[in-house]
């Protein structure tokens, strides 16, 4: 076998078990959603769960259950999980740094001080009613996306810059959040706390449309600029090497990570470790090319949130567990574990 075969050959394993993992992956994420539906006060046999989304069954309480409550729950948990996934997978790529994620960077922080405003001091946006607080949560996480990009121009963008800019804005909005704990009133303490925790359960179909919405719209996107993202792998310098603007990359990259993260935590709160550690699941599997991790970031992302709903409603009998300390409790052992057992590769 020529060298250029034995070259294709192993280009061709690579991509059969690139497939092979994105399949399994979203085979598993099929199971998690539909034990999603069927986990709850009232627990729903799964082929009961299956035969109302095929429109088969016979029970209209079961229907009224999975159609009404359960369905937009279980949808976006997995559209949140993807868009967060995404996000931490295109952050780790454009930073070259394995502990980024919208939620170590501010942007998630950013989002929960624009909530906890409008909390604190009514709605200052031109919306009314519950859509001030998402709408506020979306414009800060924009924010601090702007902000992450403009502390990163001053040295020309560099990726080194970028983290330590992410860093002092995640401070920064934490700081204010704390001020604005402070100074709040207990019914409005207790209304901010609620919704840093994360809650899956104030899911409408018109949310998780939203949220597919903003993610099938970054889909096109991130397809157009794949190689360039696995050119930018390489370095800054080899990237533009191949023809790759790298600050208009970057910019990019930052547009699409204000609108995922913005719209995944203006409806849900904030979440954290499923951006962070869902790339890294990603990586194990399907290496660096972007081509597989990205689809692998998004589909793990996905199924990380759709257990964790999964385990909020199983570990208190009778009660929700708020989704944001579930996915702790499941992601930083996890995260200490990738750490400990991958630190050549990440390091």
């Amino acid at each position: 076998m020529s060298p250029t075969d034995t070259i294709h050959h192993a280009y061709g394993q690579l991509a059969a078990r690139r497939a092979l993992v994105l399949a399994a992956g979203l085979g598993a994420l099929v199971a998690s959603g539909l034990l999603d539906i069927a986990t709850g006060p009232a627990f729903l046999p799964v082929s009961e769960v299956a035969r109302s989304i095929l429109r088969l069954s016979q029970d209209r309480t079961v229907d009224a259950i999975v159609w009404t409550i359960r369905l937009p729950v279980a949808l976006i948990a997995i559209f949140v999980g993807a868009s967060l996934g995404l996000t931490g997978a295109i952050m780790q790529t454009i930073l070259n740094n394995p502990l980024a994620s919208s939620y170590t960077l501010g942007v998630s922080a950013g989002a929960g001080f624009g909530a906890a405003l409008v909390i604190v001091m009514g709605s200052f946006l031109p919306v009314l009613g519950d859509q001030a607080i998402p709408v506020s949560a979306f414009v800060f996480a924009a924010i601090a996306c702007a902000g992450v990009f403009a502390i990163g121009q001053t040295r020309g963008a560099s990726a080194e810059m970028l983290v330590l800019g992410g860093i002092a804005l995640l401070f920064l909005f934490q700081a204010l959040l704390s001020l604005l704990q402070f100074i709040a009133s207990p019914e409005a303490l207790q209304l901010i706390v609620f919704w840093l925790f994360g809650s899956l359960q104030k899911a409408t179909w018109t949310k998780a449309a939203i949220v597919a919405g903003v993610l099938a719209l970054a889909v096109p996107v991130l397809v157009a600029d794949v190689w360039r993202l696995t050119a930018l792998k390489l370095g800054d310098e080899r990237a533009r090497g191949l023809g790759v603007d790298v600050r208009a990359l970057r910019l990019r990259a930052f547009v699409l990570i204000s609108a995922l993260t913005g719209t995944a935590v203006a409806f849900v709160g904030t979440i954290g470790f499923v951006g962070l550690v869902a790339p890294h699941i990603a990586r194990i599997f399907v290496g660096e090319d972007q081509r597989g991790f990205l689809p692998a970031s998004a589909i793990f992302g996905a199924l990380l949130l759709s257990l964790s709903s999964v385990a909020s409603k199983t570990v208190l009998p009778g009660a929700i567990v708020p989704i944001g300390i579930v996915t702790a409790l499941i992601g930083v052992p996890f995260f200490i574990w990738l750490i400990v057992a991958n630190r050549r590769s990440y390091w």
